[in-house]
Order: structure tokens, then C-alpha cells, then sequence
């Protein structure tokens, strides 16, 4: 039996009826991930469990994927690991305007992907890149492409990308943004990018049956701000359970660990499967952003599940709950609203919760836009003679491409 963290490679099984019209050919894809972190469950963060859906979804279609992504993720195939390779010498050590070696590092393993990219790899092997880097570099060199390029924005603006922009003038790339509140902040680029909300495997994100504790969710880190949770449902006289990496072991210790106790639980850093079990049998999840969330894919993986939420409003968030009343909204750090907010909750009806999130946050939708994305960039927007050589590719159909 293929496990949880393995890639799902099958294709749904179609049914030919007398109403089939020809389907599209499949799609070379490359998916340039995330350096910091492998691709791997249990996700270090949203944005590796992103690109991990992404791939598994499009290979699930019958698309041709290729993930670069660190060394020991799950699916990279051999050669295409995002690694550095490359050690400073002693003299370049000692520079005292060199950034930090992580920085470097993650600077040289996206210098090397891209220029192998540029000079013929990404021309016998793809018919699209798909960047997730939250970098500069590949945004730089996107112009230099041979084919065409895809750049999901999962970030508010950076200096060092909009530097980048400012020398390519955004050409090279087109620009999606997982959510309006990061799209709307993107005033360098001459043209708003589309939005393509991030979707989540609604098989895996299941119906609960709820229960009497809360949970919270993600990164242990200040930003996300679980401390607030914890005050939020000691006011509510309620359990919470605490589940997700410890990203900031500081933070963990000076302001996580005092606040531990029978009514505070850390479940650890779980897989998609087991914290959806916690998530399904939670009466609300809490999310306390302390920083403007580009969107927040705890709570789409909450909604899905049927459970609540009660959110800080901050960022992404709104869109992500979709003023649908299937969470509610508080004032960013008011801690005493949450809790009042905990028995309303409870009141929503969780079947409706679901039926929305699998309306607008699943991940067959997300693969819906960003195929067409695909598809629009090959055939319309590219080089004719690289267009011609895609299209007169041979090429099996596909089911729901």
C-alpha cells in the first residue's frame, strides 16, 4: 500500500460516453519549490505542503512533473535536487559583507538550477516552469527562459524581488498571487496578478465529527503567534491542542512551555492525515496571526474539515474564510473576542462549512486555474515555433485536464 507521503502517480479512471470531446495533451511541468525546507511530510510550513499538493495533483491528471526542491523531498528525482554544491573558501569567509552562509547558499542552489534551466535543460525537458521560490534569482532570470514561465507570488513584496523587477521590468514572467491581499500589494508589477487561491486535497481534509477542545495549527513561531491561542482559550475555559514545527525554539521556550499544562496541549509536528483527525474533532480552530497573513492554509485545511474557525483579521485570512459564515472574525489581537467567539462557533453548522470549502478552496479548482494558466502561456503567449513544437507533440489525452 502506497503511503501517505509517497506522490500519488495514478490517473482517475474515465468512462467514455458519446459525449466525450477530444481533451487536451498532457504538459511537461517544472515546479521550482522552496530551498530552506524539504518537500516532505510532516510540511515544515505552508509552502512546502503547497507544492507538494500542486505536484501530486498535476501527476494525478497525467502531467509530466518535475519538483526541484532540497535534497530529501518526497519525489524530486535524482539530478534535480536544489542544492548548493558550493563551499566558500577561507579568504571569501572572512569578507565581513558576506551574508550570512544559509543566505549563500540558498543564493548558489538557485544560481546553479537556473542557468541550467536557461542553457537547453528547460527546452528539451518542459513546456512550462512553475516557480514557488520565495527568491529573486529565478525572477531575474525568468527573461532568459526558452520557455515559458509561471511565477507564484506567495509573499508580500521583498526589496531584494522588487529589485529584481525593477531590472526586469516583470518580463520573462507571468504573475499569479495566492490571494488578493497579496496580489493588491504588488504595485511594482505593471499589470495586478491574477489570484489563484491556494486549494487543499479534500479527500485528505475530511469531515470531522467535532468535539469540545480547540486546536491550533502551524508553525511555532511569533508571527503565528500561538501564545494567543492559548490566553484565547483559557479565557473560554476550554482545551486546546497545539500541533506544528518548532520553528523558533526561543519563542518555544520563553513563551510556549510556562503555558503548557492540562488544559494546553502540544501534539507535536504531525502529518496531513493525523492532524486532520485532530482538526475534524475539534469544536473551532484558532488562527492568530500576529502579522498580515499572505493566506492562511491552516484555516482552508480546517474549513474542509467541516471545523470553524476564528481568525484574527489580518491579511488573507477573509478571503480565505470567504465571509461565508463558516469562520468568524475577530479584531487582529483581541483575545478576549475569540474566546466570546468559541460558543458561536459552535452554533455553525459544520456540513455547510464543508460544502463551501470544497466550493472554493479545493485543490482539483486550484489545478483547474493553474492548467489553464499553463496552457494560456504555451499557446498564446510563447515563441511560435516553441508553440508548434508543443502542440504537434505527440501526446496521450488526458482526463480532466
Amino acid at each position: 500500500m502506497m503511503s501517505p507521503t509517497e506522490p500519488r502517480l495514478h490517473s482517475r479512471m474515465h468512462v467514455a460516453t458519446a459525449d466525450d470531446r477530444p481533451r487536451p495533451h498532457r504538459l511537461r511541468i517544472a515546479l521550482v519549490g522552496p530551498y530552506r525546507y524539504p518537500v516532505r511530510e510532516p510540511f515544515a510550513g505552508g509552502l512546502e505542503s503547497h507544492v507538494h499538493e500542486l505536484a501530486n495533483g498535476l501527476a494525478e491528471r497525467g502531467h509530466d512533473v518535475s519538483v526541484f526542491a532540497r535534497a530529501g523531498s518526497t519525489g524530486v528525482a535524482p539530478g534535480d535536487e536544489l542544492e548548493s554544491g558550493w563551499t566558500p573558501s577561507v579568504a571569501a569567509t572572512q569578507d565581513v559583507s558576506m551574508p550570512h552562509l544559509p543566505a549563500m547558499l540558498e543564493h548558489h542552489a538557485y544560481q546553479r538550477l537556473m542557468l541550467r534551466l536557461v542553457h537547453g535543460e528547460a527546452l528539451r525537458r518542459f513546456d512550462v516552469v512553475h516557480l514557488h521560490a520565495v527568491h529573486h534569482l529565478p525572477v531575474a532570470l525568468a527573461p532568459s527562459m526558452p520557455v515559458p514561465v509561471l511565477a507564484t507570488l506567495h509573499i508580500p513584496p521583498t526589496a531584494w524581488m522588487e529589485s529584481a523587477l525593477a531590472v526586469t521590468g516583470g518580463l520573462g514572467a507571468s504573475f499569479t498571487a495566492v490571494s488578493d491581499h497579496v496580489s493588491r500589494a504588488w504595485t511594482v508589477l505593471a499589470e495586478r496578478p491574477a489570484v489563484v487561491l491556494n486549494g487543499v486535497d479534500t479527500d485528505v481534509w475530511c469531515p470531522g465529527p467535532g468535539g469540545a477542545d480547540l486546536v491550533w495549527s502551524g508553525r511555532l513561531v511569533p508571527e503565528k503567534a500561538p501564545h494567543l491561542a492559548i490566553l484565547a482559550a483559557r479565557a473560554a475555559a476550554r482545551r486546546l491542542v497545539i500541533a506544528g514545527p518548532l520553528s523558533d525554539g526561543d519563542y518555544v521556550r520563553r513563551q510556549i512551555v510556562p503555558l503548557l499544562g492540562d488544559d494546553v496541549i502540544y501534539a507535536g509536528h504531525l502529518g496531513q492525515r493525523e492532524l486532520a483527525g485532530l482538526v475534524g474533532g475539534a469544536a473551532a480552530v484558532l488562527a492568530t496571526p500576529d502579522w498580515d497573513e499572505p493566506f492562511g492554509l491552516t484555516v482552508a485545511e480546517a474549513l474542509s474539515c467541516g471545523t470553524p474557525v476564528i481568525a484574527f483579521d489580518r491579511g488573507g485570512i477573509r478571503e480565505v474564510t470567504g465571509g461565508s459564515g463558516s469562520g468568524i472574525l475577530v479584531p487582529p489581537g483581541d483575545v478576549a473576542a475569540m474566546a466570546q467567539a468559541v460558543p458561536v462557533a459552535e452554533r455553525i453548522d459544520r456540513r455547510a462549512v464543508r460544502r463551501d470549502a470544497r466550493a472554493r478552496l479545493s485543490l482539483d479548482r486550484m489545478l483547474d486555474e493553474y492548467v489553464s494558466h499553463y496552457r494560456r502561456l504555451v499557446t498564446v503567449e510563447h515563441d511560435p515555433a516553441v508553440r508548434d513544437r508543443v502542440m504537434l507533440r505527440e501526446a496521450e489525452p488526458l482526463e480532466g485536464a
